[in-house]
């Protein structure tokens, strides 16, 4: 049977819908008073650049990596023509004509225009260039312009609202809002270099917005559009901005040299799993594992050692290997600062000068053949490595993977023929003789670290002893 609903509860019920819609309408951001305040400090940068220059260029259109490409847009003749166009965004952070803008929009430019809203057009000067944070300052000739502040960027929540303005395929000063998807994603260079902790946001990002501002509520610039993931050269909701910490420590050096310097420990880093936690005594996984010391670095002097478990730098916490980076990273070379790690299960602190950044030697191993020696409680037979290698590559003994069973603890636990074993627990393996009294000192059951070397790179894998 049906029934009738009376006309005053019609009414009250759309009342009470038109007044939820009304209150969700309010919840929404409103993003008018940040476009028209802060409009005016966002520039748009032609480059130009001749075909036959050589080097350092931007590369063509056919050159970049289809899944994760900068913004960039290639406007005008062709390469092999006179010269080439791009286009990309900046903003103005200081008012007598500082303009930061990412360096892969300016790199190899022969000439920079910079571009206002209110079409006021002015050369620009490249003060400096920073490519591991893809950084560029720039230098109009003006007075009195309009800025952006950069905000504290660890202010910044996963969820907030932000907002991009910029000039996407040429479209002079779009806007564009989403909300932050993460924060401090790692996304290493062509070099394998790991500085910036990159903000993910699902913001519509795309060709021509590189270098432009990323808004939060506030006004304030909480980072620089740098780059995005799409297989199709377009947004499908994946870009990421350089934080404004970045930001900041590279304008104001830039500013004054006219080059950076950062942090530098070094050190060979990995991740901790569950095994190695476990076998390094921690409760559950976190830290940057430290695989190597370079001799004469800041790291050696201040006493870190291979095995130890960076847990807290300079009083920040280091969740996992790729947070060390960007922490270091914007530490001023010469200062001195506290280090908490785990070493022999143990929490403990050393105290450790940071250097600057220098390029860290990597080395590759070949091994030649000896008589070989199975681990058998892991599965693998391994030879000694020769002398002439020890000494080539600076290593004072080893045991060098020749054979793993499949299905054996050593398989499982992810070790390959060629891999080179260097310690076993706390025990150094210089030999296969050494190799096999490791082994057998293994409690049953018990979870151990294995140090070894991998392509020329130092990596710890943990393994579980059968019982």
């Amino acid at each position: 049977m049906k029934t009738k609903l009376p006309f005053y509860g019609c009414f009250s019920l759309l009342l009470a819908l038109f007044s939820a819609g009304l209150v969700h309408a309010a919840e929404l951001p409103d993003f008018q008073q940040i476009v028209r305040e802060n409009s005016p400090a966002v520039v748009k940068i032609i480059v130009e650049q001749h075909a036959d220059r050589q080097g350092g260029g931007q590369p063509g259109p056919g050159e970049i990596p289809e899944e994760l490409r900068r913004f960039f847009e290639f406007r005008g003749a062709p390469p092999s023509q006179q010269e080439r166009m791009g286009l990309g965004s900046g903003f103005i952070v200081s008012e007598d004509g500082y303009v930061l803008t990412n360096n892969h929009v300016v790199e190899g430019a022969d000439s920079v225009l910079v571009r206002m809203s209110d079409r006021r057009e002015f050369e620009a000067d490249i003060i400096g260039t920073d490519p591991r944070s893809d950084l560029a300052l720039l230098r109009i000739d003006a007075s009195d312009l309009p800025t952006l502040r950069l905000a504290k960027d660890e202010d910044l929540e996963v969820g907030e609202w932000v907002l991009a303005i910029g000039s996407p395929f040429g479209l002079d000063y779009s806007v564009s809002a989403g909300i932050v998807s993460a924060k401090g994603r790692s996304l290493p260079t062509a070099e394998n270099e790991n500085y910036v902790p990159f903000i993910q946001t699902d913001v519509a990002i795309n060709p021509g917005n590189s270098g432009g501002p990323l808004f939060n509520l506030d006004g304030e610039v909480v980072g620089v559009n740098s780059q995005i993931f799409t297989r199709s050269g377009g947004s499908i909701g994946l870009s990421f901005a350089i934080p404004a910490a970045v930001a900041r420590n590279v304008f104001e050096q830039l500013k004054e040299s006219g080059r950076v310097t950062r942090g530098w420990l070094g050190v060979t880093i990995q991740d901790v799993d569950k095994n190695l936690a476990e076998s390094f005594g921690l409760k559950r996984p976190r830290g940057a594992l430290v695989a190597e010391v370079s001799k004469d670095s800041p790291a050696e002097r201040g006493g870190l050692r291979s095995g130890d478990i960076v847990i807290k730098f300079d009083g920040k916490d280091i969740p996992s290997s790729s947070d060390l980076p960007h922490v270091v990273g914007l530490v001023a070379p010469g200062s001195t600062v506290e280090v908490e790690i785990m070493r022999d299960k143990s929490p403990q602190t050393v105290t450790v000068e940071v250097g600057g950044l220098d390029a860290d030697e990597s080395y590759s191993l070949l091994s030649g053949k000896t008589e070989g020696q199975s681990g058998g409680r892991l599965g693998m037979q391994v030879e000694t490595l020769p002398a002439e290698s020890l000494e080539r590559y600076g290593l004072n003994g080893g045991v060098v993977v020749r054979a793993v069973a499949p299905g054996s603890v050593a398989a499982q636990a992810g070790i390959r023929v060629g891999d080179v074993i260097t310690l076993i627990d706390t025990s150094p393996i210089k030999s296969t003789e050494a190799f096999e009294d490791a082994v057998d000192d293994l409690s049953g059951g018990s979870s151990v670290p294995m140090r070894l070397i991998r392509d020329g790179s130092p990596l710890f894998i943990g393994l579980k002893v059968p019982e």
